[in-house]
């Protein structure tokens, strides 16, 4: 359970930082509120911030996936990368 906590955490890190690097949105305002919708983003600031994810792990994430919050890139890079490898 340690791992699963640690890795989500590091996921969750990363994603902050790619977030606030395309938005300049303080980390701290990020993590309070989670919601991307809420904090003004445009569609191209999510195109890119998509894109950061998908650069930095090496994977797809399809358009249908919903990817609205920190925790939906948390969960969905989690899900396909750290699950995948145990």
């Amino acid at each position: 359970m340690t791992n699963v906590i640690q890795n989500t955490q590091a996921i969750q890190n990363e994603v902050v930082n790619i977030i606030t690097s395309v938005t300049n949105i303080n980390p701290n305002r990020l993590l309070k509120v989670r919601d991307l919708t809420r904090l003004g983003l445009d569609i191209i600031d999510v195109v890119d911030i998509i894109l950061k994810v998908e650069k930095t792990y090496q994977l797809t994430i399809p358009d249908e996936v919903p990817v609205y919050t920190v925790d939906d890139f948390v969960n969905y890079v989690y899900t396909h990368t750290f699950k995948k490898a145990s």
